[in-house]
């Protein structure tokens, strides 16, 4: 952990944001050796932040102690490269005490998911990340998704609520963003708040939010294919559109298109796709169920003609 804020360092980043993968060994114990290395790697390559134990990371299939330790795992790792921001989630007393780990191990700062099960109201989202938000000094950003959606209304009270610092969106409704984005702008004029484009492989949408100033996006193709991940985010930068679309047609919307072909994919593919770039992480936990061989074959062909593209591109830029 570092003493600047998570805010500050989030608002002027120069890579994409890594969500590793948590490492299981053969006996299904939690492989921190691994872990260390997948983070590692994730820093050298030019993560701008570390997310541990988020959505990618299983954090639904981690015991207290696990998490824990893994994100113990990633701040030592990282040694203040890079902020750590961990995940925390459940209904609001589990949360909180997942909060207060993630302190403990010396988070920067919380991604604040989804209450467990339960569709609540616009007000008891708000007392809900409020008192999450309440229970540490770990700057928090909110994740919309699933059964958290909010009205711009609770946007812009979630922004006057101290210690929340964003809201990451996992819904992908653009509409919804855009009002969100405008009633925070003159609900609050001056205030910084930090939005992120939280959909799995966020860079497909990567231009539609960039066209409602939402640049920030978390990258889970960095998990296994930092090279890829990296050339995109700098041609988006760039405003290299030959590059940005020759990705975008040949390597990011077939990856889409086999990410739709089974449950959990958002998770499990992207596990799979770390051991085939060579780091044993292990299978993913149940209730996620490993992809068939078919698909895994589809994945190798996806990377490799990434890579292709890739080497393409640049030989050309060098003639």
């Amino acid at each position: 952990m570092t003493s600047a804020p998570l805010a500050a360092r989030l608002t002027h980043v120069a890579g994409p944001l890594f969500f590793p993968v948590t490492a299981f060994g053969p006996d299904g114990t939690v492989d921190l050796d691994a872990f260390r290395a997948h983070v590692r790697a994730g820093v050298d390559a030019g993560a701008a932040a570390v997310f541990a134990c988020c959505g990618t990371g299983e954090f639904h299939a981690l015991a207290p102690e696990e998490f824990r330790l893994v994100v113990a795992a990633a701040v030592e790792e990282t040694a203040g490269q890079v902020p750590v921001v961990a995940g925390a989630g459940y209904g609001t007393a589990l949360a909180i005490q997942y909060a207060k780990l993630a302190e403990e191990a010396g988070a920067d700062g919380l991604l604040a998911m989804p209450p467990y099960l339960v569709v609540a109201g616009q007000e008891g989202l708000l007392a809900h990340y409020a008192a999450l938000a309440a229970a540490t000094s770990l700057e928090t950003v909110v994740y919309q998704r699933d059964n958290a959606v909010f009205t711009p209304e609770t946007v812009v009270a979630l922004a006057r609520t101290p210690g929340i610092i964003g809201l990451k969106d996992g819904y992908g409704d653009l509409d919804l963003m855009q009002r969100i984005v405008s009633a925070v702008r003159t609900g609050l004029p001056g205030e910084d708040f930090l939005y992120f484009n939280g959909l799995p492989t966020a860079e497909l949408t990567g231009l539609a939010y960039r066209g409602i100033g939402v640049t920030l996006y978390s990258s889970a193709v960095f998990a296994f294919a930092p090279d890829i991940a990296l050339a995109f985010y700098r041609a988006l930068e760039a405003g290299d559109d030959g590059l940005v679309n020759a990705l975008l047609d040949h390597f990011y919307r077939p990856l889409v298109e086999l990410r739709a072909k089974g449950r959990g994919y958002a998770v499990s593919l992207v596990k799979a796709a770390v051991r085939l770039e060579g780091l044993d992480v292990g299978p993913v936990r149940t209730p996620l169920t490993e992809p068939p061989a078919e698909h895994v074959g589809e994945l190798v062909s996806i990377i490799a003609d990434g890579r292709a593209l890739l080497e393409k591109y640049r030989a050309q830029e060098a003639k």
